[in-house]
């Protein structure tokens, strides 16, 4: 699709439509000494560490390619809040949510003006008539540079470019000032804050978009790795497992929920690069990319259904596609990939292979119901005791609370917590805020320095609840939306790749813990740009297979 898409944007007419071809790497090179001229920066939404392994033998496109690189399989989102804003926002900043203010999707400011509370987290709630569904994007919530901000305060020509499909990927990623964020806005196609005009690449990508929408999509055939999947699970009112990605025409949905979409981004990447003429000056340029369609298909689907085959099957073949295109045109560039969380799959089809104790979550862990329960048990009324997002994560005392009630509702909504068999552990804002940053290796964390490195004093909740692994956050109910998700603490949707590749790089394998926090600085080091270790989280790691260290120019 990526190179249909290309094509019709009028940057690859020479390259044949829906080709299948497997992308072979290119030929093994004098292995690079210079800096590279673009960084691509890649994220692929909930793509966790255990789809990338389950189906690593069968890559044979962009992610094959990767591979053959530096590898690390054991990449950290290493904080407690696994979800897509704070984990876009370690990704080129080397800070956890701890120092980027990026706490969760959304949070809960109860001295917030304006009546609903909640605030998304990439949104400028101070704007008038605005709600956190109803939002006007900004990164003004990102308290601390990305790499391409660092690269434009070093050197001004610097172009720094965001295309995602998710607006808070594109804004995390891209930073307060980047040169274009886009990001796929609805079925009118890609959009940017408001007030930015539409350049003619971006009215041009809009249109190719609205012209595959006009047209269905007949669904993608089985690959044979998908093959043992293909069987239905019941959640509710859904059934699953067995989809192809069928789509009538003017279905923009469906789009969205498919490789599609991810193929569209690329295009539009692409396009940008030629466009703008990335990696072909004398600086080193940057873009961002965020395929967010795994996301939606692993909450839509679950993760071991023949849609998510599919779908990671496609993320192969369009980045092998995308890669291409860059190598044709001579651009020397480093590929980073890496993904702003895992995933786990919906507990009916863990149930059914040989994992019985998968559990939804009670109800009685909803924020609602707990806040009910509490009334119920002080006797405090008239007041919506406790604020939250859903059934883990951060919870919130109403302010108004006196302080011999606050100690009330504290105490009621521990012990109530606590004694839920579903619930691992429950954190009071003064615990996460005695415990110092975490140090050493992700993998051997305990749950409160994940906790800790979730933690914002400004933002984060008087608790954290979290649960259980194997209980997923979303209740049983008759309706189903999504069927899975992520967001817990626990390595299902902590661990995740981390790849980098560049051509002539000789490849290796390091199977230990880093973070993603470790991307922004070693990527800083292959362009020689300096960054105070004060300022960030993370660490560089040496991107050269034995004797060099790409961490010393």
């Amino acid at each position: 699709m990526f190179r249909k898409f290309a094509a019709a944007l009028l940057i690859a007419t020479a390259m044949p439509v829906m080709a299948q071809a497997p992308v072979a790497a290119p030929a093994p090179v004098a292995a690079p000494t210079t800096r590279p001229k673009l960084i691509v920066a890649i994220s692929v939404d909930q793509f966790s560490a255990d789809l990338f392994s389950e189906y690593r033998q069968y890559y044979t496109g962009g992610l094959k390619r990767l591979t053959q690189g530096a590898v690390f399989p054991r990449g950290y989102q290493s904080h407690a809040a696994t979800e897509t804003c704070p984990g876009h926002s370690t990704i080129l900043t080397g800070s956890r949510p701890s120092r980027t203010g990026i706490i969760a999707n959304s949070w809960f400011d109860l001295s917030t003006p304006r009546a609903e509370k909640a605030v998304y987290c990439a949104e400028d709630e101070s704007r008038p008539g605005t709600d956190s569904d109803h939002y006007e994007a900004s990164p003004v919530h990102l308290r601390v540079p990305t790499l391409g901000g660092r690269m434009k305060l070093a050197n001004p020509a610097t172009r720094v470019v965001s295309v995602a499909g998710k607006d808070r990927a594109a804004i995390m990623m891209g930073g307060p000032t980047a040169d274009q964020v886009w990001w796929l806005g609805g079925p009118q196609g890609y959009v940017s804050y408001k007030g930015v005009a539409t350049p003619p690449l971006v009215a041009k990508v809009n249109a190719v978009l609205a012209d595959r929408l006009a047209q269905p999509n007949p669904g993608f055939e089985l690959p044979p790795q998908c093959v043992g999947k293909d069987f239905p699970v019941q959640a509710g009112n859904r059934t699953v497992g067995t989809g192809r990605f069928m789509r009538a025409a003017g279905d923009y949905k469906g789009f969205r929920i498919s490789p599609e979409q991810d193929a569209m981004t690329l295009a539009f990447a692409a396009a940008a690069i030629e466009t703008m003429g990335l990696g072909k000056q004398a600086q080193t340029d940057i873009i961002s990319i965020g395929l967010s369609a795994t996301d939606y298909v692993g909450h839509t689907y679950g993760t071991e259904g023949t849609e998510s085959c599919i779908q990671v099957d496609r993320v192969d073949q369009e980045l092998g596609a995308f890669f291409d295109r860059l190598d044709r045109d001579g651009i020397d560039y480093v590929v980073m990939l890496t993904a702003d969380h895992g995933g786990h799959d919906l507990p009916e089809r863990h149930r059914l292979n040989a994992m019985p104790m998968e559990q939804r979550v009670d109800k009685a862990l909803l924020p609602k119901a707990i806040a009910a329960a509490v009334a119920e048990k002080t006797g405090i009324t008239g007041k919506k005791l406790i604020w939250g997002d859903g059934p883990q994560g951060d919870l919130y005392f109403d302010k108004s609370l006196t302080p011999a009630q606050r100690t009330k509702v504290e105490t009621a909504t521990l012990a109530l917590l606590r004694a839920n068999p579903q619930v691992e552990a429950v954190f009071t804002k003064a615990q996460i805020a005695a415990t110092p940053s975490p140090s050493g290796p992700p993998e051997n964390w305990t749950l409160i320095q994940e906790a800790r490195a979730s933690f914002d004093p400004q933002r984060s909740g008087d608790l954290m609840l979290l649960l259980k692994a194997r209980v997923m956050s979303i209740p049983e109910n008759a309706v189903m939306g999504s069927v899975a998700t992520h967001g817990s603490p626990w390595d299902t949707d902590r661990r995740v790749p981390i790849l980098f590749w560049r051509k002539g790089m000789r490849g290796f394998e390091q199977p230990l813990g880093v973070e993603t926090v470790d991307i922004m600085p070693s990527l800083a080091a292959l362009i020689g740009l300096p960054v105070n270790k004060s300022e960030i989280d993370g660490r560089c790691l040496d991107l050269i297979a034995g004797d060099g260290d790409s961490c010393v120019r």
